[in-house]
């Protein structure tokens, strides 16, 4: 009985064949994303009315060349946890159950759980949507460690500013940019809350904090041109809530507004958003790039009115 085997020559098909095959797979499934790439980059404690006087140039150019509002408004309590899991999660506390600043878990039941053991947020979603997803988490505040699945990630970073890494994030943010071209990234910094908190929001250092994020962002711009995705992506700048002389969590409008800036492909250009959007609608715009359906749970509506 003659035995058959398969020679180098044929195994080199073989492997072409299934590469071809894997990324037409992955190619199909983006082809209803509204972009390849979504990067979302939260500035903690940015209140939206700093936009008119922050001199912040690379916000402002995605801002002209997208979509925005300085008026996102916060759930209540206007403090971290609580409104990083709402944008996260689709709703508000009521629902997921994170109510204070730093709740390391639900201080409520949560409504519902995935199967990730915790309220369903969108990086779940788009994990469960599209499980050959690149997605990565990267924060500088070890409280946002409790607010997503790490197990959802190809990469979950805590990258605290040290005097050995005074810029956070933002090398992490590059680096992981520029190798793995990520479909959706999260990048989020522990300032200008923590200037807000030791100085005074809105202060003449608070404005100086958020030029110097500012020239992150352009960093993560740029990552995005050097990987030659840009074009093909979708930036979202935000915040999780604002402040008042040294603290927040109150309901004032300066603690409870925050800025949203959304550019990319398919997006409008130069449009403010007029329609109310809650920090909770965040989650549902982004499954909606994502063409992914979300959970029955969130009462998050996508702003679809900053779509061509």
């Amino acid at each position: 009985m003659m035995r058959k085997f398969v020679t180098p020559k044929l195994a080199y098909f073989i492997v072409a064949a299934f590469i071809l095959i894997s990324c037409g797979e992955k190619n199909k499934m983006k082809e209803n994303w509204k972009a390849e790439h979504v990067i979302l980059i939260g500035l903690d404690g940015w209140g939206g009315q700093s936009m008119p006087k922050a001199d912040m140039p690379n916000v402002k150019a995605l801002m002209k060349n997208g979509a925005y509002t300085f008026e996102t408004r916060s759930v209540l309590p206007s403090s971290s946890a609580v409104n990083w899991a709402s944008m996260f999660m689709g709703a508000g506390p009521e629902l997921h159950g994170f109510t204070t600043w730093g709740s390391q878990k639900p201080d409520l039941p949560s409504r519902n759980l995935s199967h990730y053991g915790l309220f369903p947020t969108i990086f779940g979603v788009v994990r469960d949507a599209y499980p050959d997803a690149e997605i990565g988490y990267i924060f500088e505040w070890d409280g946002m460690q409790y607010l997503a699945e790490e197990n959802a990630m190809n990469l979950f970073r805590h990258t605290p500013v040290t005097p050995e890494n005074p810029k956070g994030c933002t090398n992490t943010a590059v680096e992981y940019i520029k190798a793995e071209k990520p479909d959706l990234l999260a990048v989020i910094y522990d300032q200008p809350d923590g200037v807000g908190h030791g100085i005074g929001f809105f202060s003449p250092e608070y404005y100086t904090k958020l030029k110097e994020l500012d020239t992150y962002v352009g960093e993560i711009v740029q990552a995005t041109k050097d990987a030659g995705i840009y074009d093909n992506t979708i930036f979202i700048v935000t915040a999780d809530h604002g402040g008042i002389e040294k603290g927040h969590g109150g309901k004032t409008m300066s603690e409870m507004q925050t800025p949203f800036i959304m550019c990319g492909p398919g997006v409008k250009k130069d449009f403010k958003i007029e329609n109310s959007m809650m920090i909770f609608d965040i989650a549902a715009t982004m499954a909606n790039l994502f063409d992914a359906e979300q959970p029955q749970v969130w009462i998050g509506r996508p702003v679809d009115s900053a779509f061509e």
